[in-house]
């Protein structure tokens, strides 16, 4: 019997940044994978974090999506501890998460191209009423 081991939080994490960031640029993963000389099934499986990225291949993508190598950890989740014995708050996972689906990028997207910080306000209102909640 074949026991399947759980992706690393961090290989998932990194693995949604880039396809948050491949649909930001409206990039399919079989042009990525074209430009990494890859299938588009192997950009599915670093996107899902099944296998890891390594070092040289991160750089790479970096490029072809014209951002820091930086960017795929940001709210990356925490490992506990440091050295010093200081520990990162928890990041919230739920923002990536939601930016990584079409519904989230869509909405995102189309929420920054209003004009008016105002009516921006009131759509943040309108949509915190729906839900029922005026706090996270």
């Amino acid at each position: 019997m074949v026991v399947k081991k759980a992706p690393n939080p961090i290989d998932k994490h990194v693995g949604s940044r880039v396809r948050m960031r491949r649909m930001m640029l409206s990039m399919s993963q079989e042009k990525l994978g074209d430009a990494l000389g890859l299938t588009f099934q192997q950009v599915q499986k670093y996107e899902k974090g099944t296998n890891r990225i390594g070092a040289s291949r991160l750089q790479q993508i970096s490029h072809i999506l014209q951002v820091p190598v930086s960017f795929f950890f940001e709210g990356a989740p925490s490992l506990g501890a440091r050295p010093d014995g200081s520990v990162d708050a928890p990041s919230p996972a739920y923002v990536s998460d939601f930016l990584a689906t079409s519904d989230g990028l869509a909405l995102t997207k189309s929420f920054m191209r209003i004009k008016d910080a105002k009516l921006r306000r009131r759509i943040v209102d309108l949509v915190e009423q729906i839900a029922g909640d005026g706090e996270l």
